[in-house]
């Protein structure tokens, strides 16, 4: 059996997430991912020696530094080539401030300050997002402002995260949970738009399910989930009530952005 993927331990998340030459019109792109982008500021901005960047990070010595060749390889590619590089994605988790060997300042900044940054999810999990508010699943996909993620390992709910959208919506939510790494999503209406964009990241979808978050998940590891492959959105606006499908997304122009 593969060894579990480890988190890299990193501060927080930087300040600016992108970076293109002024004289470009169109450049190729270029990703630094997180972990990467925090050996480069451990190592050669603050000066920690490879070992100490590793104890920082919760990584051994030998990933510290093949992390820190694929970072200065694609920073230099940026430079030489004129790339736009962008800082997204890569497998880590937070520090929360209470490591021994840790004095940074912004140790504070959480994962779940905004929908943009990632959890960290082994290589044997199942990752189950589920539209959430007040310990129940939320009845309308695209209007969702939490989802709550559940690691599931061996049948057994190893790691539970409540992330908020802060704002997104419709198909952007499909990018936040493939970002997330999500494998299935349990929620209520949601409109073919947003089931569109979730097939083709990979994303199963389970709707029309009420009730408690935390029992619905259960029930789906049990394989007793009550779900409705065609449960569609709903709309209470004071003009548009009941099931999209019955009332037609087209008339009332849902069409793919009714999620």
């Amino acid at each position: 059996m593969p060894r579990p993927l480890r988190c890299r331990r990193i501060c927080c998340e930087p300040e600016y997430l992108s970076f293109a030459p002024e004289e470009a019109e169109t450049v190729s792109n270029i990703v630094l991912t997180l972990d990467e982008y925090e050996v480069i500021r451990l190592v050669d901005l603050e000066k920690h020696t490879h070992e100490h960047c590793a104890a920082l990070m919760d990584i051994s010595r030998s990933t510290v530094t093949e992390i820190y060749e694929s970072a200065r390889e694609k920073l230099a590619r940026t430079i030489v080539y004129g790339s736009r590089l962008e800082i997204s994605g890569g497998r880590y988790r937070f520090c929360d401030g209470t490591l021994g060997i840790c004095n940074k300042r912004n140790c504070s900044k959480r994962a779940s300050d905004n929908g943009k940054t990632q959890f960290c999810k082994g290589e044997n999990i199942m990752r189950i997002a589920v539209t959430y508010e007040n310990g129940n699943v939320f009845g309308h996909f695209g209007h969702t402002e939490q989802f709550k993620f559940y690691d599931v390992e061996n049948g057994n709910i190893v790691n539970e995260a409540v992330i908020d959208t802060n704002g997104s919506g419709h198909g952007a939510l499909a990018d936040f949970l493939k970002n997330n790494n999500a494998d299935a999503v349990i929620c209520g209406g949601m409109g073919s738009g947003a089931r569109m964009a979730l097939a083709q990241a990979g994303i199963k979808v389970y709707g029309g399910v009420l009730g408690s978050a935390d029992e619905a998940v259960k029930a789906f590891i049990a394989g007793g989930l009550n779900f409705d492959p065609n449960a569609s959105c709903s709309h209470h606006n004071g003009e548009h009530h009941g099931n999209c499908g019955e009332h037609g997304c087209a008339d009332h122009e849902c069409g793919g952005h009714c999620h």
